[in-house]
């Protein structure tokens, strides 16, 4: 998913799609732990919208936050 894209959902949304990936990174570890996993570049694309998911709600986060300044 694109930043975009993640930008436009909503708050709930992005917790569901945040505990959905963490789960999604936990299989794909398992996998690859047992040697199942063919394309190993899908762990650090996950992780990477882990962190994009992070980000988003972490801007969320400061800007309702008292005395911050819009942007």
């Amino acid at each position: 998913m694109k930043i975009k894209e993640l930008r436009a959902l909503a708050d709930d949304k992005l917790v569901d799609l945040y505990e959905d990936t963490r789960q999604e990174i936990y299989k794909l570890r398992e996998n690859h732990a047992i040697g199942e996993l063919k394309d190993t570049s899908q762990i650090q694309k996950v992780r990477r919208l882990v962190a994009r998911i992070r980000l988003i709600q972490r801007e969320r986060e400061l800007a309702a936050a008292p005395g911050a300044k819009g942007t």
